[in-house]
Parts: C-alpha cells; sequence; structure tokens
C-alpha cells in the first residue's frame, strides 16, 4: 500500500488560512491527503501564484481559489469558498456552462479574450471584461475530474481605451466640444507630451485632485513634486519607453490636496496609456483615473472591524474559559471518595454559582454567533435517542411550563440508538421544542414524537401555533431568518436556531424538514438520522474520578485572582500530594515567589496589579528563578498568547479547564 501523501503546504494567506482551518471531511473532495495527485497540484500551484486563479473540482464544481481571486468575486466571497460554482456564479451561469461542459464533458480546454459579463458582485449590476481559459484536470483513471482556471479582469484596460479613443475622435472636433468633454469626464484625465511628461491636457477632475495647482505646460514632476520617490517616475518612464500601457488598482499615493498643506494619503485607480504617432513612435501619455479612497477606507474599516471581531470572541472565550475551570476542578474534588461532607457540599456551591455565571456569559456568545458562524466538531458515539429527548426536555421544559403548553412524549417501546454527539442533537431538539413553545400561544398544544421508520430514527415536533406559509417554509432555514407574523414572538432573537440546527443534522448525515397546512394551523418539524441497528446498548465507563497517578511532592506556587478556581485547584494538587502556595494577584505572586523559591510556579495571566506574563518575566530574572518550572493556566488560548507565553519565559500553556491529570503529568 502507497504511503499517504504528506500535507499540502498551505501559504500564509488569507486563503492558505482557510484551506488550513476548513472541515475538508464534510466537503466533497474529502481531506486534502485523499487528493488526487492532479488536484493536490493544480490547487497547490493556485494558492502560491499571484495571479487570479481558481479550480473547480468535482460534478458539484466545488469552488477552491487564490488571494488574488478574491476581488473578482467581490461580495461573494467568502461564502463561495467550497460552495457548487453553478451557484456562486449563478446570475452569468448560462454564458459560463457550455464552456464548461467543452472541458467537463469533452476535454477540451477553452479560451475568452476580453470577453463581457454583466454581474452583480458589488451589490450592482456592472459590466466587466475578462480575460481566461478553462483547462481540464484529469484524476487518477484518466478522467475529467474537475477544470483549472488562470484569469485577468481587463475592465479598467477595456474602459482606459475607450476613453482615449473618445479622445482622439474629439479631437477631429472643434476644441471647444473636446474642451468640453475632457472637463466633464467622470475621472481625473491628463494627456502628458514627450520624455519630460509636460501636462498638455488637463481637466477639472484632475485639477480638483492636486488642489487646483497650475498643471498646464509643465512637466510632471516639477508642478506635483510630492510624487518623486513614491514609485511613479518609474512607471511613467517605463511606459513612454517601452510603449506598454500600465494598469494600478486602489495605488498608493502621498498628495497635497492644496498647496500649502501637507500631503494626505490618497488611493487611486489608474491607467497610463502611451499616445503612439503614426510612424509608431511614442508621443505622450494618456493618464487616467478615479480616486477610490474612501472604497478602500470602507474595506480597511471592514478588516478592522473583522479584527476586533476576533478579539472580542477571544475575549469571550476567555471569560466562558473561566469558569468553567473551577466548575471542572469541583466536579472532580466531588468525585473524589475520601473527601467529607462539608468539602463535599462546598464543591457543588462552586458548580452551583459558575454555572450561573457561565449561563450569563453564554448570552452574549449568542449575540457573537449572529454575526460570526463558527466551526462545529461533532463528538460522536453509540446514544440512546430515549436519553437525548430527555436532555432537549429538560432545557425547553421551563419555557413551555411558563406558558402553560400542554406537552407530550411519546417514544418506542425498543431503544433507538444513534451514532451521534448527543450535546448536539439535543441542542437541535431543544431548538425545535424552544420554536414551539415561543410561537404557540398560552395553553396550546406540543408533541414531540420518536420512533424507528426502516434504517431511520425519527423525531417528530409538532404544535398548534401560528404555522408557516408555503414560501416560508424553506426561508426558516436561513441564517437571520424570521418570517411574520412570527415575528413579535421571537423575543430578540434574529433566527439562527434552525439554520443552525440543520447544519448539526446534515452534519450527522440526516435531514430535517417542516410542514404546515398553512398560517394559525400549527407546524410540524421532522428530522431523520440513521439509526443503529438494534441490539442492546455498548456498557458506559464509570465517571468516578480516577486516583492521580503516584507523584512527587512539588514545592507549588500557585496564584489566580479567580476566588473558585485558585482554592479548587489547590485543593485537587492538595489531595494529589503536594504542598501548595496560593496568591490571589500578581504581586502577591512575585513576594510569595521571592520567599519560597518554589520547585513550580501555576501562573494566571489576567491578574490585577502584575499580570502572568510580568510575573513570569521577573521570577526568569532572578538567579533562582531560571530553574522554576513555569506553567501559564490561562481562559487566553490563542496561538499569539500561547507564543507570548513562551517569550515570557514560560515552559508549558494551559488552556482553561485544564484536566487535571494534565497538571499532575507537567508536575511530575
Amino acid at each position: 500500500m502507497s504511503p499517504r501523501p504528506p500535507a499540502l503546504p498551505w501559504p500564509d494567506s488569507e486563503m492558505g488560512r482557510r484551506f488550513r482551518d476548513a472541515d475538508w471531511s464534510a466537503m466533497p473532495m474529502g481531506p486534502p491527503q485523499r487528493w488526487p495527485p492532479s488536484l493536490r497540484t493544480a490547487v497547490s500551484v493556485c494558492l502560491h501564484s499571484r495571479f487570479p486563479m481558481f479550480v473547480w473540482w468535482g460534478p458539484q464544481l466545488v469552488n477552491l481559489y487564490n488571494d488574488a481571486y478574491i476581488p473578482v468575486l467581490g461580495k461573494r466571497h467568502p461564502q463561495a469558498f467550497g460552495q457548487p460554482a453553478p451557484g456562486v456564479w449563478a446570475d452569468i451561469w448560462d454564458v459560463l456552462a457550455p464552456q464548461v461542459e467543452e472541458v467537463m464533458v469533452h476535454g477540451r480546454a477553452t479560451w475568452n479574450e476580453r470577453t463581457l459579463l454583466v454581474t452583480e458582485r458589488n451589490d450592482y449590476a456592472e459590466e466587466a471584461y475578462f480575460t481566461w481559459s478553462y483547462s481540464p484536470i484529469h484524476d487518477e483513471a484518466g478522467r475529467v475530474g474537475g477544470l483549472f482556471c488562470a484569469c485577468t479582469e481587463e475592465t479598467p484596460r477595456v474602459k482606459a481605451e475607450r476613453d482615449r479613443d473618445a479622445l482622439m475622435r474629439s479631437t477631429q472636433d472643434t476644441a471647444a466640444t473636446l474642451r468640453t468633454w475632457f472637463d466633464h469626464a467622470p475621472g481625473f484625465i491628463a494627456l502628458l507630451r514627450g520624455p519630460d511628461l509636460v501636462f498638455e491636457m488637463v481637466n477639472q477632475a484632475f485639477y480638483q485632485l492636486v488642489g487646483q495647482r497650475p498643471l498646464q505646460g509643465r512637466p510632471a514632476f516639477e508642478a506635483l513634486p510630492e510624487l518623486r520617490g513614491q514609485g511613479y517616475e518609474e512607471i511613467l518612464q517605463r511606459v513612454y519607453a517601452t510603449g506598454q500601457p500600465f494598469v494600478g488598482r486602489a495605488m498608493r499615493l502621498r498628495l497635497r490636496l492644496r498647496p500649502d498643506a501637507p500631503p494626505a494619503e490618497r488611493y487611486v485607480d489608474q491607467v497610463f496609456q502611451p499616445v503612439a504617432q503614426a510612424d509608431g513612435t511614442i508621443r505622450g501619455i494618456f493618464a487616467q483615473g478615479h480616486d477610490v479612497t474612501e472604497q478602500v477606507r470602507a474595506v480597511q474599516a471592514l478588516q478592522e472591524a473583522d479584527r476586533h471581531k476576533d478579539e472580542f470572541l477571544a475575549t469571550l472565550a476567555h471569560e466562558l474559559r473561566n469558569p468553567l475551570a473551577p466548575i471542572r476542578q469541583a466536579v472532580q474534588i466531588a468525585r473524589t471518595r475520601q473527601l467529607s461532607a462539608v468539602q463535599h457540599a462546598w464543591a457543588l456551591n462552586i458548580i452551583e454559582r459558575q454555572s450561573h455565571h457561565m449561563a450569563l456569559l453564554l448570552d452574549d456568545l449568542l449575540d457573537v454567533a449572529r454575526i460570526s458562524r463558527g466551526r462545529l466538531a461533532l463528538r460522536r458515539e453509540r446514544v440512546s435517542l430515549a436519553s437525548v429527548v430527555d436532555a432537549a426536555v429538560e432545557t425547553a421544559r421551563p419555557l413551555m411550563d411558563a406558558r402553560r403548553h400542554r406537552f407530550t412524549v411519546v417514544l418506542p417501546h425498543e431503544d433507538v440508538q444513534v451514532d451521534a454527539d448527543p450535546l448536539r442533537l439535543a441542542q437541535v431538539l431543544s431548538n425545535l421544542l424552544s420554536n414551539a413553545a415561543k410561537y404557540t400561544d398560552a395553553g396550546g398544544a406540543i408533541e414531540l414524537r420518536a420512533a424507528r421508520e426502516g434504517d431511520a430514527a425519527v423525531i417528530r415536533v409538532r404544535d398548534n401555533g401560528v404555522g408557516l406559509s408555503e414560501a416560508s417554509r424553506e426561508q426558516i432555514f436561513r441564517m437571520f431568518s424570521q418570517v411574520s407574523p412570527a415575528l413579535a414572538r421571537a423575543e430578540s432573537g434574529l433566527g439562527i436556531g434552525l439554520a443552525l440546527s440543520r447544519g448539526l443534522v446534515e452534519m450527522h448525515g440526516g435531514t430535517i424538514e417542516a410542514s404546515s397546512p398553512g398560517l394559525g394551523l400549527g407546524a410540524e418539524f421532522v428530522v431523520r438520522l440513521p439509526a443503529l441497528p438494534a441490539g442492546e446498548a455498548e456498557p458506559r465507563a464509570g465517571r468516578d474520578a480516577p486516583a492521580p497517578a503516584a507523584l512527587q511532592a512539588r514545592e507549588v506556587l500557585l496564584a489566580d485572582d479567580n476566588p473558585d478556581a485558585l482554592s479548587s485547584l489547590a485543593l485537587l494538587l492538595e489531595l494529589a500530594g503536594h504542598r501548595v502556595h496560593v496568591a490571589r494577584d500578581g504581586h502577591e505572586a512575585l513576594a510569595a515567589a521571592e520567599q519560597l523559591r518554589p520547585e513550580v510556579a501555576i501562573l494566571d495571566i489576567g491578574m490585577p496589579g502584575l499580570n502572568g506574563y510580568q510575573v513570569a518575566r521577573e521570577i526568569r530574572a532572578r538567579p533562582w528563578g531560571r530553574t522554576v518550572r513555569l506553567i501559564a493556566l490561562t481562559g487566553w488560548g490563542r496561538q499569539e498568547e500561547q507564543q507570548r507565553a513562551r517569550d515570557a519565559g514560560f515552559d508549558h500553556h494551559c488552556t482553561k479547564p485544564t484536566d487535571p491529570q494534565v497538571l499532575y503529568a507537567l508536575l511530575n
């Protein structure tokens, strides 16, 4: 058996990161290690190229592309990644489909030069010109498995040639006609004459761009000296010397907007087109462009907002991990057999208090989920359908009880089992029950019925609430979708529950559908999942906490500003035989370290006074601190934070909640 190919070297780029983070197991082509060599090669060439390229693979023509192709997609990115090409380019598929057929069916490459495509890629219909070629990619059996495309957008050049041609035609008319057209052109235009690039003609838009400074009859870099050193001299001289045009998109320049003002940053789309005489010699350059500063700044603002969103998500993850740590530690303590009744009650109080805090934080997490789709990894196991139903009912029952609904559960006599993530499947059913409760009047009826139907486990949630129109039966599964008249009942929700439920069900290999006799007549949601063969349930391992492995007792300094996290972890380490000293902030931790000279210091990062990074650096600066084992135990878990911990001198970085067994191993 041939060895599995190594992982593809994804580049450090936006699309490289998307390829690296993608859940390929959910896509038709499967993991990259199983791709045909031809597909791996094509994708590698695409991702490492600075030229716009893409690959459409398989019968569905799954869309894979590089960074340079993102501007071509416009608003379709990033949703276009991994999606079937016919859906991505639905508005122009009638033009593309015949050429795709030439490649996929007949194996013949295609060529298109400066072809007009009218498409909506930036929220409005626009004319765009492209040159592109489709080439077949053959799989290991020699069949056409997909196609490879390299393309370039010709729109700026085509428009520049139109402007140039229009200008040349206008020169045949009267000077007044030329001046009127020239001055009222929507973009800035100038005609530069000779090797010194003297301004021969300049329109009003150009004068406005440079603050109405005198230009006519002056060399370009004498009239606009601040342009020197920004690369424009080299570009213009190259165009004049070679006769090759230049097209620039969102080019940065620093320009005085007034004669007495300092240079300001602007961004322009521009074309420099050589102007030739009858004998072919270059006599000048036609310069045309548009100020796109506001558009560029809008994109930069979106990127900045996206960065802030990522930072906010990281902060929120940190805040969620913090209560998880004492909960997990208290559970570990509560399972210890030698615990006293007082200690057991104390551990349960921690769990209750921190669980309440976590519930409040989860409300914030839902707000974030409305603007950012997370990637979900299923933890599948053999699970009883009845146990999943019980968990879902427990979550949704308070809402149904508050509205005095008549709730009925009908379960099959036999034990139906499925291969599923019990937490995620219970989330699906609780979403359906909660929706039924929201959209059913007080005193109404809700029924959950589960059964085996052939090879499928089927769950039906039925209510006699507001019902659904025919048009809304699919719409309700879209992200952020809500339909009238249910809007008044949504209780501040933005409509993500059903979209997430459908995604979760499909990840389990199942389906979810909605039906309704009509508005005001109730609705039924049906979930179908593959059922496991009937048989005895697999025995489950006991839940008692394992006794810690035999450890060498250590002098341990433990610092955390969360009292529950500090006291619960300290008790766990003491039960394992270690001598533990605690500190509640950074200054206290550093003072304790100076006095105790511990073998190990376990430090939280986000402490008041001195943070964990600062304490670690101070310890490492002491002669005695060079041999201390430093462990960062924190809710901050991004790669940047892990690197920052290493840079501060930590030996290990553990993200909360950490399995106590991991700490035992590090201490041993």
